[in-house]
């Protein structure tokens, strides 16, 4: 599992139509924090979603469940922005900033809101949702070239992990990497997530297991400020290779699930 957005937008998905329980939903995004709690921004989303106002105790997660069937939602789309490439956000708002500065969020399609999750206290993850002003249309990733580009960067990924001589000097390295990516492993899927984006997804873990490891291990072999440079060139296309890869694979996910609220 990539983050509590990737969590959220699919299991909420695929509890719109009823192909899981509320609590399901909640016993999943424990995976990534003990509590959750949720605000709105400001007084008219508060009121729109019957929601605290940023500044008051948060509500439980399933007051927002109850406002996302209030409003219509159909699904939820997810968005991992970074500089660059802030795709899904649209134009510039308070919620596009949160979000890349966050990283991720999630856009609830068909109500104009959006949300971003950020730790505020030793475990407690807090959702705020914002209006989002006019989103991007969503555009389609295919999975398949998700999968080969993620292929092709595992290869590279434990090149470089050798090049920088990560696993010389730091003992254990390669079980603490499995020990990693089981922990990401551990969090669950809604049943009817397509297999091939639970492929995908595990295997952008452990691309992702270890371009952490290789960035934790900074400055590592690179004592020049030009080997640091070159380091950080080589990581950065596998970082955008997991990042699609996940997109593509939620996306995925997400469509199955809504294509079943249609059919139902």
């Amino acid at each position: 599992m990539s983050s509590p957005s990737a969590t959220f937008a699919v299991w909420v998905s695929a509890w719109l139509p009823g192909s899981a329980a509320s609590d399901d939903v909640l016993d999943a995004l424990g995976h990534w924090s003990e509590l959750h709690d949720v605000v709105a921004v400001d007084e008219p989303t508060a009121t729109e979603l019957d929601l605290p106002v940023r500044g008051e105790a948060g509500a439980p997660v399933a007051s927002l469940l109850t406002a996302l069937r209030r409003v219509n939602a159909t699904s939820v789309r997810l968005v991992l922005p970074v500089p660059g490439d802030v795709r899904g956000l649209g134009t510039r708002s308070e919620f596009a900033g949160t979000a890349l500065h966050a990283g991720e969020a999630v856009v609830i399609d068909g109500t104009g809101y959006g949300l971003v999750p950020e730790p505020i206290a030793d475990g407690v993850l807090r959702w705020t949702a914002f209006p989002t002003g006019e989103t991007a249309g969503v555009e389609h990733l295919p999975l398949g070239e998700a999968e080969h580009e993620l292929t092709g960067a595992m290869r590279v990924a434990a090149g470089v992990l050798t090049e920088l001589g990560v696993a010389k000097h730091r003992a254990g390295v390669r079980e603490e990497i499995t020990a990693r990516i089981a922990h990401r492993a551990a969090a669950v899927w809604p049943e009817g997530t397509p297999p091939r984006s639970l492929r995908v997804l595990q295997r952008a873990n452990e691309v992702a297991t270890i371009l952490d490891l290789a960035a934790e291990d900074a400055p590592g072999s690179a004592v020049s400020s030009s080997a640091a440079r070159k380091r950080a060139e080589a990581l950065r296309p596998l970082n955008d290779a997991v990042r699609l890869a996940r997109l593509a694979a939620v996306q995925e996910a997400v469509r199955v699930f809504s294509d079943h609220a249609d059919q139902c």
